[in-house]
């Protein structure tokens, strides 16, 4: 069954590997992009999809979205995806301006037509906005959303609790899942088992191929940043493991859980805890299958130069 896409997204490392699966995925149509802050500007965010897009290659239209959070100051992660958003691509053209819309989640959604699956890579300002301007119509085009974000069990990537995406606007986050749209949340739990060791991302490095060269230019920031930052030697793909889920949920366990978000300014701010009566009911993977998702990445990704041996630490 092909499934039919809309992404939003912040490009970003691990987004620009997601949108090209999601791009040369046989069981994927990607209809719109949606473009948001986080990673990098929205500006940045927006050449980069568009960037990306066409090493697809895709066609799918790109849609800028809103450029800062809803109620608190813009904060973006150079030191995790680099000073232009695609790791150690830092020779890219200027962004041209970029005028932020509140309606650029919607307006992808009128692209696509129909019904769609919505994976949301970044923060979730994009998908509140469009809620708030017109739920009727999300709820129209949107059968399933599925978010790369948050965490129940594993430690955070931003402070000791907060995944970055819901960190970097909980209020977004919060009113997504209050939405009750049947949100799957590929959070942290599970991302983190998804990793590329170095050995993997210094062998497209080095590769006589221009193609696998461009990958291990764009992974090796990430395996840097994972080292200093976390003894990890590899890269942890967060984004392309929520494709792969919107592709196949078979591959990895759901438990439906009530999820209370930190709306504070302290160490908390953003984590997404076990809540109780009167918190929305979010199906939170849990576990994953990671042998087909490896021959996924392997099929549509890194196949012409690695192999599932490349996946072992």
């Amino acid at each position: 069954m092909t499934r039919t896409f809309v992404i939003d997204t912040d490009p970003g490392i691990d987004d620009a590997l997601a949108l090209l699966l999601a791009a040369r995925a046989s069981a994927a149509r990607l209809e719109a992009v949606s473009v948001t802050y986080g990673n990098t500007t929205l500006d940045r965010a927006v050449r980069n999809a568009r960037v990306v897009l066409a090493r697809g290659p895709s066609s799918a239209p790109v849609f800028a979205g809103w450029d800062r959070p809803l109620a608190r100051p813009l904060i973006t992660a150079k030191e995790t995806h680099g000073a232009e958003g695609l790791g150690d691509h830092g020779d890219l053209p200027a962004p041209p301006p970029v005028a932020p819309s509140r309606r650029g989640l919607l307006d992808a959604l009128s692209a696509a037509g129909g019904a769609v699956t919505l994976v949301t890579l970044g923060p979730l300002t994009n998908l509140a906005n469009a809620l708030a301007e017109d739920a009727e119509r999300v709820r129209r085009h949107v059968t399933r959303h599925v978010m790369m974000g948050g965490n129940v069990a594993e430690a955070g990537n931003t402070g000791p609790f907060s995944e970055f995406n819901v960190w970097c606007d909980p209020e977004a986050a919060d009113a997504v899942f209050r939405a009750e749209l049947g949100t799957e949340m590929v959070g942290l739990d599970v991302t983190r088992r998804l990793v590329l060791p170095a050995a993997a991302v210094a062998k497209l490095a080095t590769h006589a191929d221009p193609d696998a060269r461009w990958l291990g230019r764009l992974l090796g920031f990430y395996v840097r940043f994972h080292e200093e930052y976390e003894g990890l030697r590899g890269a942890v793909i967060n984004d392309p493991l929520a494709v792969a889920l919107a592709l196949e949920p078979a591959w990895g366990t759901i438990e439906r859980l009530p999820i209370a978000v930190d709306l504070g300014d302290g160490p908390d701010r953003g984590r997404t805890a076990l809540g109780g009566l009167g918190d929305p009911s979010v199906a939170v993977y849990r576990a994953v299958d990671l042998a087909p998702v490896h021959a996924l990445l392997l099929e549509r990704l890194f196949g012409r130069w690695l192999s599932e041996a490349d996946f072992l630490p």
